[in-house]
């Protein structure tokens, strides 16, 4: 069964020094990830592919997921709260980076990439 909400951990590797994890409601496990915060309230936040979600998670938030639309290599995340309630995920080759969305959708690119069609993929890969 696909994770329904939006949730944020600690991170259980003392060793990380990226000391949350979250977890995305995409796809059939969802998407984890460590993070430098647990939202991106202000500015951009630093995440990277996470192997996996831990058996029992200190949870520190979870929350209902309104919209959650994979764009290309960004995901947009629109919670069940009245604030600080839209976030976009962008991956990137080193990792994928956290920020707040002003609601407007994103420009186009000036320059298209490959897309994964010309890759070969049937699907973007998730890292």
């Amino acid at each position: 069964m696909a994770p329904a909400d939006f949730v944020a951990a600690r991170n259980p590797d003392p060793e990380s020094t990226l000391p949350y994890l979250i977890r995305l409601p995409l796809g059939p496990t969802g998407i984890v990830l460590k993070a430098r915060d647990t939202w991106s309230r202000i500015a951009k936040v630093y995440c990277h592919s996470a192997a996996s979600w831990p058996d029992d998670p200190d949870v520190i938030e979870r929350v209902a997921v309104r919209s959650g639309e994979r764009r290309g290599a960004a995901i947009d995340l629109i919670l069940d709260r009245s604030r600080e309630n839209r976030s976009q995920i962008v991956f990137t080759r080193t990792g994928a980076a956290g920020r707040r969305s002003s609601g407007r959708p994103p420009a186009p690119p000036s320059r298209p990439g490959p897309t994964s069609a010309s890759l070969g993929n049937e699907a973007w890969p998730v890292p």
